[in-house]
């Protein structure tokens, strides 16, 4: 890490015979307990959710999308009106991601080269050239803790070698001009790793990126249409090479309870997905025996809390019926309280991680927490649906 880095990380304890770890990442807008999973937030606001509830389900860090921002309402907009933790009313850290991720997710939209992206507005078709400068740029105007570098990601699972060398290659190079570019000293910065499912090209880049200046190390690449076990057998790779630095590690991207489970289990400290605010939004709640699909009609008549015990707004106050009732009325409060009840279940699972592992009996709870099938096909889930996307 940077001798001036403007953030901290110490690793309090290590799992038993596993790489799971427990830190402390400090920031300007404070600390953070690791392993943690962040909240997304998109457009400057976590779907159906206000600062509030973030507080009250256990956040600790957010994150925004650079690219989105930069177009509306604009970074020089929400520079002007203070920056965005006060755009926002969020007084806790919050993390940039780069707009890389909009380099797969609106492929027919943009056109890469080696100065950088150029996007298609998604809102009006207007022509944007993003390069690596462009994204620090708009990081720093926003002015969020963490800030990280553009790269190239692609689809582990359908992309030949070839393109995953090419785009590798590139990131570096990338990751060379945001820290060139990079000049706000309150504001930290990570760098991404990526390779895809090559082990030499994830090992190559994981050593491009640690041998430079980066505050964090992200892991990129890994969230899309690998199955677990290669997502797994890319983290063998990256972590070990990782053993003795000294900064946080972040896989960007994950959210399933089970899928966080294994990667802290490999080593690593932070993740984000809009996974579990997306899926509550269609009606999918998680519990620890897996999960409700809360549109099933059996549920409307249940006068049971969705969770017993859960300390959500949704489960201290109100019924499975209730919240059937207001999704099937396309009610606002019905988002509203299904979000708040599976960010509050990630958190808790998160909690949960973070407290076994200090406490030395990580293992065994990685065995516990596996047999409950939280979050994953079980429990009284009837017809599951498909989750849409944003």
């Amino acid at each position: 890490m940077p001798q001036t880095s403007p953030v901290g990380f110490e690793v309090l304890a290590q799992g038993q015979g596993t790489r799971a770890r427990a830190g402390r990442l400090s920031t300007p807008h404070g600390v953070i307990e690791t392993p943690i999973f962040m909240p997304v937030g998109t457009n400057a606001t976590v779907k159906a959710m206000d600062p509030d509830d973030l507080s009250e389900v256990g956040a600790q860090i957010i994150l925004a999308n650079t690219y989105h921002l930069s177009i509306r309402p604009g970074h020089e907009r929400i520079e002007r009106l203070g920056g965005l933790h006060r755009f926002m009313g969020w007084d806790r850290p919050i993390l940039t991601d780069s707009g890389g991720f909009q380099v797969v997710s609106l492929g027919e939209l943009r056109k890469i080269s080696e100065d950088g992206v150029r996007f298609r507005s998604h809102l009006d078709g207007t022509l944007i050239d993003y390069t690596p400068e462009h994204a620090i740029g708009v990081q720093e105007a926003l002015g969020a803790d963490i800030a990280v570098c553009l790269d190239q990601p692609v689809p582990p699972g359908s992309s030949s070698r070839r393109e995953v060398a090419e785009a590798t290659a590139r990131t570096h190079r990338w990751a060379e001009r945001c820290l060139e570019a990079h000049q706000r000293p309150d504001q930290a910065l990570f760098g991404i790793i990526q390779g895809g499912l090559e082990p030499d090209l994830r090992a190559e880049s994981t050593e491009a990126l640690s041998a430079l200046s980066f505050d964090g190390l992200c892991i990129g690449g890994l969230a899309g249409d690998e199955t677990p076990e290669q997502r797994r057998a890319a983290l063998d790779v990256v972590v070990p090479l990782l053993e003795d630095d000294p900064r946080p590690r972040y896989l960007m991207g994950l959210g399933s309870p089970m899928d966080l489970l294994d990667a802290v289990d490999a080593g690593v400290d932070m993740f984000d997905s809009v996974l579990p605010a997306r899926v509550a939004r269609n009606a999918t709640l998680w519990v620890p025996e897996g999960r409700l699909n809360i549109r099933n009609a059996r549920f409307l008549d249940d006068p049971r809390p969705v969770q017993e015990g859960c300390p959500c707004r949704l489960c201290r106050s109100f019924s499975r019926a209730y919240l059937a009732h207001l999704l099937r009325a396309d009610e606002m409060l019905g988002y509203r309280l299904a979000t708040c009840h599976n960010l509050t279940f990630t958190l808790d699972f998160m909690s949960k991680i973070r407290s076994a592992i200090r406490a030395g009996t990580f293992p065994k709870s990685v065995r516990e927490l596996r047999a409950t099938r939280a979050g994953t096909n079980g429990a009284d889930s009837g017809d599951e649906g498909r989750v849409k996307s944003e």
